[in-house]
C-alpha cells in the first residue's frame, strides 16, 4: 500500500521526524496537526503518516485498531517510501505510533537508517491495568530516545515509570499536570496545551541537534 504524508516544517530542516498517529485518531487530527505545527515552527520538518487500518475512515467502514506488532511493517514500509532526508531521521509518534516506531527503532538505528527516536504519550500500560507493562523492550534499547509525557497520562505517571528500570538511551521530558494529549488543568497548572507543545518542540529541537547522523 502506497504511503501518504503530509509535511509540515521547513523543506531545508537540519532534522526530520517521522510521525504516527496514535490508536484512534487520524494523522490530521487537531491534536496531531498541533503538535506537527509545532515542531514545525521550532524548524523542524515533520512527515505525518497513517497506518493501512485507519483507511476504513474515508469509507465510513472503521476497523478497531490492531495490535502493534502487526503494523511494525508499515512503519518500516513509511521509513522505505520518505526516502532519504536532507539531515538526520528521527521516528515517532503519539501514544501507539510512538510504540510502534520504539518496537522497530533499534534495527533501523543499527542499520543507519535513523539517528533517533520520539514518543509524545506513550503508552506503558493500559489505563488503570498498571501491571500490563509494555516495557520490556526499553530496558536494553540502544536508539537514542526522547519521551516527552504528561505527569497525569494514566499509560504512566512519573511514579510508575521510576520504576521501570528504562534504557540510559531514554531521555523523559515531563509535562506538568498533562494529561495523554499533554493538555493540563490551566486553571491548575497555570499551563494551556499549546505551551507544553512548544516546551516539547524546543526540547525535541536541543535534542536532536545534538544527535549525530549516523549510529
Amino acid at each position: 500500500m502506497a504511503t501518504d504524508f503530509l509535511f509540515d516544517g521547513p523543506d531545508d530542516a537540519r532534522v526530520t521526524i517521522l510521525f504516527a498517529h496514535g490508536a484512534g485518531a487520524p494523522m490530521d487530527s487537531a491534536s496531531m496537526t498541533a503538535t506537527a505545527r509545532a515542531l514545525g515552527a521550532a524548524g523542524l520538518r515533520v512527515a505525518r503518516f497513517e497506518f493501512g487500518y485507519m483507511a476504513g475512515r474515508r469509507t465510513g467502514v472503521r476497523k478497531p485498531p490492531p495490535r502493534a506488532e502487526s503494523v511494525m511493517p508499515e512503519y518500516v514500509a513509511a521509513v522505505d517510501a520518505l526516502g532519504p532526508t536532507p539531515g538526520p531521521l528521527i521516528i515517532g509518534g503519539k501514544s501507539m505510533g510512538g510504540r510502534v516506531a520504539s518496537m522497530v527503532a533499534d534495527a533501523e538505528y543499527a542499520a543507519g537508517r535513523i539517528a533517533g527516536l520520539i514518543c509524545l504519550g506513550y503508552p506503558f500500560h493500559p489505563p488503570g491495568r498498571p501491571t500490563q507493562l509494555r516495557t520490556k523492550h526499553l530496558t536494553g534499547l540502544r536508539t537514542p530516545t526522547l519521551i516527552c509525557q504528561g505527569t497525569r497520562d494514566e499509560f504512566g505517571v512519573p511514579d510508575e515509570v521510576a520504576t521501570y528500570g528504562l534504557s540510559p538511551a531514554i531521555e523523559l521530558c515531563w509535562l506538568e499536570d498533562g494529561d495523554h494529549d499533554l493538555k493540563p488543568r490551566k486553571a491548575i497548572s497555570g499551563f494551556s496545551t499549546a505551551d507544553h507543545l512548544a516546551t516539547v518542540a524546543r526540547r525535541v529541537a536541543d535534542w536532536s541537534g545534538q544527535l549525530p547522523s549516523s549510529p
